[in-house]
C-alpha cells in the first residue's frame, strides 16, 4: 500500500469510483491488481445499504405491521393503537446498518493489502487521471466510474435554511417524529415514505405534479394506487410546490397555502456526473447527466469507447435499481478480467417493485404503449387467499403479444406483489409463451401465486381466442 503523506501522484492499476456497486468487483480474482477505492459519501457502501433499498425496507416492514393492525377491523380483530417508539425503530436499523458500513469500510481498507481507500471528493483532469480535494492525484489504465447518484434538490426550498426541510439521505436519520409533514413527488420514494410516516402516526401530505401519483406507471395501476393512498394520507394532485419560507408555509402554483412540521423532497435523483467533471474530462454523457455507456458498460468520449474506462449504476443507467447495477458491475468484472471476450447485454426485461402499501410490481410495456396487445387483468379477491385477506382491491394485469403469446408487461398492485411477479419475469426473460405456461407446473393452493395461474389462464384464452378470430378471418387481425 503506498505512503499516501508521502506522494501526491500515485499510479495503480485500477480505480473504483464508488464504494456501493463497484465496490463489489473487488475480489481474489483482482488480488494481482493494485486498486484504488474511491468513497466520498458520508457512510461508506453507497446508496443502497446507507440511505436506501436496506435501510427503507426496514422502516417498511414496521409500517405494514402497524397498517396492517389498523386494517384488521375488517377481519374481526380489534388491536389497540399502536404506539410509535421512533427512537427504537430508527436505531434498530441504523444500529445494523452503521455497523454494516463500518465493518465493509476496515475490510477494504485494513484488510484487503491490494486495496487503499480514498474517502474523499475526485474530478477528473483526464481520462485516466483524477485530483481529490487534498491535492493527491490518481492515475490508472482502467476505472470504473460507479459513482452513483443524489437526491434531487427542492427548487421552492433553495436558500431555505430550515433544518426541517429534508431529502431521502436525512429523512431517516431524524431525532423525532413531526407531527405534520409534506412530501414532494408522485414517484416511489414519496410512495414509500408516505406509507411509512402515515403508518407512524404522521399527517403527511402529498404533493404530486401529475394527475396521480406513479403516474409513470400503467394507468390502471397508477389510478389504483392513488384511490388507495387518498384512503391513508392527503394526496394533492395535478399541483407543484411554488416556494416555502423558513416557518415551512407552503404555497402551491394554484395558491392554496399550508403550514407544515416538515418537508421532504422526493422528486428524483440527479447522476453525480458532474461531481466528477466526466464532460469537462471528454466523456459523453446525456442530457440529463449521465455518463454514456455502450452494450459492454464501456464509457464512450465521442461515440467511441475510451479503452480500460467503464460505468455502471446510478450514474450512467436510466434504471436507478439496485439489482441493474449489480448485473453491470458483473458485467464490468468479466471484461476488466477478460478484455478480449467482452460480454455485455442485459437478461430480460427489468423488474421493479415500490415498497408502499399496496405494494407494486412491474416491468414491460403498458397497456398504452402495446395498443395491439391482448390484456388480461385478475383480481386478487377472486382467489382463496384474496377471501382470507378481504382483498377487493388488489389485481394483477398481464399485457400479452396476441400472436406469439409473450408477455410484453406485466403489472401487480397488491400484497406481495414484488415476490408474485418474480415467475412473470423468468417467463418473459426466457421467451416463454402463456399458452401453456401456467398448467405446465403446480400451484400450490391456497397460495397468493394463484393470482398469477389465474391471470396467465385468462391470457392464455385471450391469445387463443385472438388467433381462432384471425383464422375466421383468412389471416387478417380482426
Amino acid at each position: 500500500m503506498p505512503e499516501l503523506a508521502q506522494a501526491e501522484s500515485l499510479d495503480f492499476d485500477l480505480i473504483i469510483i464508488g464504494g456501493g456497486s463497484g465496490n463489489s468487483i473487488i475480489g481474489r480474482d483482482l488480488s494481482h491488481l493494485t486498486i484504488a477505492l474511491i468513497d466520498d459519501g458520508e457512510h461508506f457502501g453507497g446508496t443502497c445499504l446507507n440511505a436506501g433499498c436496506i435501510p427503507t425496507k426496514m422502516f417498511v416492514h414496521v409500517a405494514d405491521v402497524a397498517a396492517d393492525a389498523l386494517r384488521s377491523d375488517g377481519l374481526g380483530l380489534r388491536v389497540p393503537t399502536a404506539q410509535v417508539d421512533w427512537a427504537a425503530i430508527r436505531d434498530r436499523v441504523f444500529g445494523r446498518i452503521d455497523q454494516l458500513s463500518e465493518a465493509g469500510f476496515r475490510n477494504r481498507d485494513q484488510k484487503i493489502p491490494n486495496v487503499t481507500v480514498f474517502r474523499e471528493r475526485f474530478h477528473f483532469v483526464d481520462q485516466h487521471e483524477l485530483v481529490g480535494a487534498s491535492g493527491v492525484r490518481l492515475r490508472a489504465p482502467r476505472i470504473v466510474i460507479a459513482a452513483g447518484s443524489r437526491p434531487r434538490p427542492l427548487p421552492a426550498a433553495e436558500g431555505v435554511r430550515n433544518p426541517a426541510i429534508h431529502d431521502s439521505d436525512s429523512i431517516m436519520r431524524i431525532e423525532q417524529l413531526p407531527a405534520s409533514m409534506v412530501i414532494v413527488g408522485g414517484g416511489a420514494v414519496a410512495a414509500e415514505f408516505a406509507h411509512v410516516f402515515s403508518a407512524y402516526g404522521v399527517q403527511v401530505t402529498q404533493v404530486v405534479r401529475a394527475e396521480n401519483a406513479l403516474d409513470r406507471l400503467d394507468s390502471d395501476i397508477a389510478e389504483r394506487f392513488t384511490e388507495l393512498a387518498r384512503a391513508r394520507w392527503r394526496v394533492v394532485t395535478g399541483a407543484s410546490v411554488a416556494s416555502i419560507d423558513e416557518d415551512l408555509r407552503i404555497t402551491l402554483d394554484s395558491g392554496e397555502r399550508f403550514s407544515t412540521d416538515l418537508v421532504l423532497s422526493a422528486i428524483g435523483r440527479i447522476p453525480n456526473s458532474d461531481t466528477l467533471g466526466l464532460g469537462d474530462a471528454g466523456f459523453d454523457v446525456h442530457s440529463d447527466g449521465r455518463l454514456v455507456v455502450d452494450a459492454e458498460q464501456r464509457a464512450l468520449a465521442g461515440g467511441t469507447p475510451v479503452d480500460g474506462i467503464y460505468g455502471l449504476g446510478d450514474v450512467s443507467s436510466e434504471w436507478q435499481l439496485k439489482h441493474v447495477a449489480n448485473h453491470e458491475a458483473r458485467v464490468v468484472k468479466h471484461n476488466l478480467l477478460q478484455p478480449h471476450d467482452l460480454i455485455g447485454g442485459d437478461p430480460g426485461p427489468i423488474p421493479a417493485a415500490i415498497f408502499s402499501s399496496p405494494q407494486v410490481a412491474y416491468f414491460g410495456l403498458t397497456e398504452a404503449e402495446a395498443p395491439d396487445a391482448v390484456v388480461a387483468t385478475r383480481a386478487y379477491g377472486t382467489t382463496a387467499w384474496g377471501w382470507a385477506l378481504e382483498d377487493t382491491t388488489s389485481f394483477c394485469k398481464l399485457v400479452v403479444d396476441g400472436e406469439t403469446g409473450m408477455i410484453l408487461g406485466a403489472h401487480l398492485i397488491g400484497p406481495e406483489a414484488s415476490i408474485l411477479i418474480q415467475v412473470l419475469v423468468f417467463a418473459a426473460s426466457h421467451g416463454i409463451p402463456v399458452t401453456g405456461l401456467a398448467r405446465s407446473m403446480y400451484w400450490p393452493h391456497p397460495a397468493a401465486s394463484e393470482v398469477v395461474e389465474n391471470a396467465l389462464l385468462d391470457a392464455e384464452k385471450l391469445v387463443v381466442q385472438k388467433r381462432h378470430a384471425e383464422q375466421i378471418n383468412g389471416g387478417e387481425k380482426p
